[in-house]
């Protein structure tokens, strides 16, 4: 294992803002794993934290194929982490909204930049990411269609589901639609959680990735079990929304198998506690996205599901 710094940003009132990375092996730039891009993405960063470990016991039993070369980046953003910000503390803004970045810029955008110039000729890119809601998923991989995805390559993780996602406006900015552009497959993994730890999730994220290393070719540790992914298309999801505003009590929770009409919610007056609405599901299927923040708006979506017979 070879800790260093892949870039520096001066500062005039705190220490300097470091990215480390810890490379694994030597060779041919095979796979680069980031972690946090955002100040709240703890459980992204205790994953990273933990593959750091796992490989480098790994690279001590040589079990690391001669050539490869891996590279593991916890985050991208210690400032935002020490400070309990999700964004860039001084302006609010967000590092995975500024690549490919731009060495002239504002912060974030040197920052997307310095990153991205380490990392953009790896074959394969995975970051840890999170979702813009706040709410927990069933384990994933999630791919842009730019024309250079590769879903028997996503399949190789061995997650239940494969999501593909056709790219908006503003996924342009982002460093797996950026890595993608440049030629490395990317893929951003979601787990159930954000802004804590959920071990039984991490470590599935773990031996997912572990998985990916061996099917592709970078490491010799074979996994205990073969998964196999089930492949939706983003519109695919059925969304549903919350009737009514208030306080928001949730009686199932992510990867429970649902019935059409079953109750998934209970809405409650947050000044008498009277029931104002019930959320029912309006098809058989499985909770993909769960919200998790207890207040609620009228229309917000507060529950994804797949679609089953």
């Amino acid at each position: 294992m070879r800790k260093e710094t892949l870039f520096e940003l001066k500062s005039l009132y705190r220490d300097n803002l470091r990215i480390s990375g810890f490379r694994f092996g030597k060779g041919q730039k095979s796979v680069c794993i980031v972690g946090s891009l955002r100040g709240n993405e703890i459980q992204q960063l205790y994953i990273c934290s933990q593959l750091v470990k796992r490989l480098k016991k790994l690279e001590e039993e040589k079990q690391i194929i001669s050539g490869k070369e891996i590279l593991v980046i916890p985050t991208a953003n210690p400032y935002s982490i020490n400070s309990g910000k999700r964004f860039w503390p001084s302006d609010n803004t967000d590092i995975n909204r500024m690549f490919p970045g731009y060495c002239l810029g504002e912060t974030t955008q040197r920052i997307a930049d310095g990153l991205f110039e380490k990392i953009k000729d790896f074959e394969y890119g995975i970051q840890f990411t999170s979702f813009y809601m706040t709410g927990a998923f069933v384990p994933h991989v999630k791919m842009m269609t730019t024309g250079f995805e590769n879903l028997n390559t996503a399949k190789k993780f061995g997650l239940p589901y494969v999501l593909k996602r056709k790219p908006k406006p503003y996924d342009t900015t982002t460093l797996n639609y950026n890595w993608q552009i440049w030629e490395t497959e990317a893929f951003s993994v979601y787990t159930d959680c954000t802004d804590h730890i959920e071990i039984e999730s991490a470590e599935q994220a773990i031996e997912a990735v572990l998985k990916f290393l061996y099917e592709t070719g970078v490491i010799n540790r074979k996994p205990e079990q073969e998964n196999k992914s089930r492949v939706i298309h983003e519109e695919e999801l059925v969304g549903i929304p919350c009737p009514d505003a208030g306080l928001y009590l949730p009686t199932v929770k992510v990867g429970d198998r649902i019935k059409k009409g079953q109750i998934l919610a209970n809405i409650i007056d947050p000044y008498t506690g009277e029931e104002i609405s019930r959320v029912e599901s309006p098809i058989n299927g499985q909770i993909f996205f769960a919200r998790t923040k207890p207040v609620t708006y009228a229309n917000t979506v507060i529950f994804k599901m797949t679609e089953e017979d």
